[in-house]
Parts: structure tokens; C-alpha cells; sequence
């Protein structure tokens, strides 16, 4: 059937594409700007950076759409199961007749919502092991350089310089950031890994970090429980210590940093130890060192003066050697007078007078004049000495082998060069020697019967030495 037109109809039909817009129109002027609560689903975030959800509660469900450079600006990671206040206006989606929330700002709805988020956020990065206690690494003792993440204008800085003026003056490099809002999480995250990426070389490297901020809502201290800057904490190569909040507060900042202060005055004490309680340290140490290194020496003394007290003095070791001195001189002087007195006895009893010398001294000279001392009397020894010489040199010649070798014999030797005398000895030598006098003779020794007798080895019939009958 064909569509007419009928009469007094003044309707004119409308594509859809007119009708789609102008439910657009009337949708947007009536709900220009709308506040709506509800939990997210189906979050997903595109490649060019829009974020599409859907919020829903228990009686009905509208899309969301969320532009790339409101989403970039959200101050949390939207997700499933978040309850949200979102805040646009409602507008339609002509090419699916769907109406749907163009979203402009979103808020976690109340503070279970944020701890909710918390939880979630806790329990995916514990599970990627950023909060593993085995990642923690020690403090270094004294820091040269500390490097402090904090607002520059705020109590904080103040409070931790002069906590580290009083105890350990040391040198503080300050990257100042937002603590708070928009924007905050990113500036923190990119001083920490500023600090980080610093060559190990670079003056400026600071030994230890510092992430400060003071105490406040959930809200305001929410950029530290951000996951880009507890990445950022995590992947640090340079110590850290985390203090945000007063001593209940505690963000996920804290558990991805190597310590955790309860207040940023704590970290500077945690950061440096007191310089006079080091020194006073020190001193102790030097003083029991000298006492150490003394103690031997005073107990060396204190032995070394009781086995003097022991040790005889020298007039108790010298005593018995002084008597003994003075009995030998006193012996010696008894002697010299008794040998004085034998002499002079002596010489009594010689009663030498000059005519008595006089006769002596004749009688030596006629006993000296007696011994006449002549020649012969000292060549008859020498000539007996020289006969006994002549004597032992014929007997020597007379017993020398080599002169009997010159009367036709012949001088046996072994291989040693010893005298074989024996027949018994030869036959076991191997070689032998025959020395004659024009010369030696080398043979070897042959066992055997021995040889035929010569003729005329035995002349006699029965009597050894005896002559044969020549005729008979």
C-alpha cells in the first residue's frame, strides 16, 4: 500500500535522522548538566584515550562516555565495581538510539568508595610483588646527599631540615612538587624517577630519598596511593623513605618504599644518626681501646713487680760470695805469713856468709870447666839415626813386588786390583791380570782338572825329591 497523504493532514513525515536529532536537542536542553551516582561496569579505556563505562544501580543502567582529556585528568584509576558521582550532561547516540552521560568530572562516591579503590588497588600491586618484604633495602648509615620529595613551601621541608641540622648536618638536594590535586601524583612520580635515573657518578645523586607530606584526608594524601607514583617508589635504585601523613595515615606509598616514617620529622631522624651521640661513640671506643691496649702492660707490671718482691735482693745474692771473698783473703794473708816465716826460718838455717857464697861459686866453675864438649859427641847420634834409616830402606826395597818381577816372577791381580794368592780366589774372579815386568797381561780363569804334572816334576820311585835311575 502506498503512503497518501490525506486530506486536512498538514503532518509532514520525518526521517529519522530528523527525529534522532531532535530528541538530541531535546534531551540536551532539558538535561544540560546532570549529577549522577552509581557504580561502574564494563570500564574500558580506547586507543585514542576516551573512557567508555556504564553506570549502573539496582533498577537501571546508562552508558557513560568519558573524552580523553577529561579522563586524563581523573585523580583515580576508574574500575569496575566503583561507586561514582559523574558529573555531564545526557545526550543521545543517534547511529543506536541510545541516550547516554557525557561525563566531564567523576568522583568516587564518599569514602568507602576510596577505600574500596584502596583495597582494590593494594591487592593488585601486592600481588605483582611491589610490597614484598624481601625488596626492601637498608638505609645507608650517614648519607652524603639526601634527596627530599616534598612541597617547598610547606612545614614539611622545614621540619625535616631542622631535624637534620640537629642531629646530622648533611646536604639536601629539594625537587619540589605538588603534595595535592591534580597533577600531584604525576610531579612526584616524575621526581622520584628523576632522582633515580641520575648517573651513580653525578654530584647530585642523593644516597637516600625522602617522600614527604603532611597529614590530611584520605582525599588529599589520595596522589600517594596512585599506582604511577607507587611504580615509581617501587623501581627506585636509591633507598627510600616514605613520609606521608601524621602516624595513622598510611598510603601505598608506604608500602612500596624501603622504610616507612610515621612523620616526616621520624624520617629525617631514620635518615641520620646523632652526630654527638657518634662522637661520644667514638670517644668511648678510642678510651676502651687505650684500655685495651694498656691493660696488658699495667698487668705486665703488676706480675713484673711481684716476682721482684720475690727476687732476693742483691746484698742476700752477693753475701755468701763477699764472705767467701773475705775468708780467701784472709787465708791468702795467713799463707803469705806462714811462707814468710818458713822462708825466713830457712835462711836461718843456711846462714849464708860472703866466704860461703865465695866457695859455692868456685865449686860450679871447676864442674863447668869438667865437661868438656867435643864434636863426636854430637855426630855419634846422628850416625846412629842415619844407620837405622839405611836399614829400614833395604828392608822396604827387599819387600817391594815390583823389584821381585824384575827376577823372572809374575804378580797375579783381580779385577780390583788386589793380589790373588790363592787358586781357590782366581777361579772365582771373572778376569785377571798377569803383571810381568815389561808389562801386564789380561786372562781369564778356567776351571778344570789341573794339568799334567811336568816331566821331572817328581824324579823319585817313592821319595819326593828323589833322582830316577837314568838307565833303568
Amino acid at each position: 500500500m502506498v503512503a497518501k497523504q490525506r486530506a486536512g493532514d498538514n503532518a509532514e513525515p520525518l526521517s529519522v535522522g530528523e527525529l534522532s536529532q531532535a530528541l538530541k536537542r531535546t534531551v540536551e536542553d532539558r538535561f544540560g548538566f546532570v549529577r549522577l551516582r552509581g557504580e561502574l561496569s564494563g570500564v574500558k579505556r580506547a586507543a585514542s584515550g576516551h573512557l567508555y563505562a556504564a553506570l549502573k544501580d539496582a533498577t537501571a543502567v546508562i552508558d557513560a562516555v568519558m573524552w580523553k582529556g577529561n579522563a586524563a585528568r581523573l585523580p583515580f584509576r576508574p574500575e569496575d565495581g566503583l561507586e561514582v558521582v559523574a558529573s555531564g550532561k545526557i545526550t543521545t547516540y543517534p547511529g543506536r538510539s541510545k541516550y547516554q552521560i557525557v561525563v566531564e568530572r567523576m568522583e568516587l562516591a564518599g569514602e568507602g568508595a576510596l577505600l574500596a579503590l584502596l583495597e582494590k588497588t593494594k591487592a593488585r600491586l601486592e600481588a605483582e610483588g611491589l610490597f614484598d618484604p624481601a625488596r626492601k633495602r637498608a638505609l645507608p648509615f650517614i648519607p652524603k646527599t639526601i634527596g627530599v620529595v616534598t612541597s617547598p613551601t610547606g612545614a614539611v621541608i622545614r621540619d625535616i631540615l631542622h631535624r637534620l641540622s640537629d642531629r646530622f648536618p648533611s646536604r639536601v638536594i629539594v625537587w619540589p612538587v605538588m603534595v595535592q590535586g591534580q597533577g600531584s601524583a604525576d610531579q612526584v612520580a616524575s621526581a622520584v624517577r628523576g632522582f633515580s635515573a641520575m648517573p651513580r657518578d653525578h654530584p647530585d645523586r642523593p644516597d637516600l630519598v625522602i617522600i614527604a607530606r603532611g597529614g590530611g584526608s584520605i582525599e588529599d594524601l589520595w596522589s600517594f596511593n596512585e599506582e604511577i607514583v607507587v611504580r615509581a617508589i617501587a623501581e627506585c635504585t636509591i633507598p627510600t623513605i616514605s613520609a606521608v601523613g601524621h602516624e595513622t595515615d598510611t598510603t601505598l606509598a608506604d608500602h612500596a618504599a624501603d622504610r616507612r616514617a610515621p612523620t616526616p620529622t621520624a624520617a629525617a631522624e631514620m635518615a641520620v644518626p646523632v652526630r654527638a651521640e657518634l662522637v661520644a661513640t667514638l670517644a668511648d671506643f678510642a678510651q676502651r681501646k687505650r684500655r685495651c691496649a694498656l691493660r696488658p702492660v699495667e698487668l705486665g707490671r703488676e706480675r713484673l713487680e711481684a716476682r721482684l718482691q720475690r727476687l732476693p735482693g742483691a746484698e742476700a745474692l752477693l753475701q755468701p760470695q763477699a764472705q767467701k771473698l773475705d775468708d780467701l783473703a784472709e787465708r791468702l794473708r795467713r799463707g803469705l805469713m806462714d811462707r814468710a816465716a818458713l822462708g825466713r826460718e830457712r835462711l836461718g838455717m843456711l846462714r849464708l856468709s860472703p866466704a860461703a857464697l865465695t866457695r859455692n861459686l868456685r865449686d860450679a866453675e871447676r864442674a863447668l870447666q869438667g865437661q868438656r864438649l867435643v864434636p863426636a859427641l854430637a855426630r855419634r847420634p846422628l850416625a846412629e839415626r842415619s844407620e837405622q834409616l839405611a836399614a829400614l830402606r833395604r828392608v822396604m826395597q827387599s819387600l817391594d813386588p815390583e823389584l821381585v818381577l824384575k827376577r823372572g816372577y809374575a804378580r797375579v791381580t783381580g779385577p780390583d786390583g788386589r793380589t790373588v794368592t790363592d787358586r781357590s780366589a782366581a777361579v772365582r774372579e771373572t778376569a785377571l791380570t798377569l803383571k810381568f815386568r815389561d808389562g801386564d797381561l789380561p786372562v781369564v780363569p778356567r776351571a778344570g782338572k789341573p794339568a799334567s804334572k811336568p816331566r821331572g816334576a817328581n824324579l823319585g820311585k817313592g821319595t819326593p825329591g828323589a833322582q830316577d835311575d837314568l838307565f833303568g
